[in-house]
């Protein structure tokens, strides 16, 4: 079993991007916090939340979504991979997409004005 609870096949594709893009797990300083919401008096607790700091960028991500550490711990490296790719200026997968949308409503516009 691996590090995360997550699938094999999830952990192996976010090891490998931080290989790409030379993200050491020595770089990042990791911390438990508090969660709120729902889960109750078990959740006041335990800390399951997670705070990352990727100490050469200085990029801190916070992540408290899920009632598992161990998937928040996933998470939020997830999430930090995404803001080093944009601080570094490689387009992530949410923005390759937003460009998707950009271009499809463009090209809805042109067909409407050659229409009306």
């Amino acid at each position: 079993m691996g590090k995360f609870p997550v699938s094999e096949k999830k952990e192996k594709e976010l090891v490998e991007e931080m290989q790409r893009l030379n993200i050491k797990e020595t770089d990042i300083e990791e911390k438990f916090i508090r969660c709120s919401g729902h889960g109750g008096q078990k959740l006041n607790k335990t800390s399951t939340g997670v705070y990352l700091k990727h100490i050469p960028s200085g990029i801190e991500v916070k992540f408290t979504r899920e009632r598992s550490q161990g998937l928040n711990r996933f998470f939020a490296r997830r999430m930090l991979v995404e803001k080093i790719k944009e601080s570094m200026g490689i387009p992530t997968k949410k923005q390759i997409e937003i460009e998707k949308i950009r271009k499809r409503k463009k090209k809805k516009n042109k067909k409407l004005r050659k229409s009306g």
